[in-house]
């Protein structure tokens, strides 16, 4: 329970200092790990309270052995768009 009330207030956190930071007629991008921002939950939905017409998009990455990169079913979460990368795909990183 700890940490879903630390996750809320860190997301609550970031919505309030991305609303600060943003600037009329520019636009903002905020990178975030998927769980602030999944299911249009956290960050955003934070957001989207204070400012219900900004304009705004969730980007999700997945992985995928698909030779047509769809992303794999067990994986899919809602979201505006969808980038899909092959698993074979060279990364600074080792995903785990």
């Amino acid at each position: 329970m700890n940490f879903i009330s630390a996750q809320a207030t860190k997301d609550a956190t970031m919505a309030e200092s991305i609303l600060k930071s943003m600037q009329t007629g520019k636009t903002f991008i905020h990178y975030n790990g998927n769980y602030h921002s999944k299911e249009f939950g956290g960050i955003y939905w934070y957001i989207k309270q204070q400012n219900p017409n900004l304009k705004m998009a969730v980007i999700s990455v997945f992985e995928s052995e698909d030779p047509e990169l769809k992303v794999p079913a067990k994986d899919y979460i809602p979201t505006d768009f969808n980038l899909i990368i092959p698993t074979d795909m060279t990364k600074t990183f080792k995903i785990q």
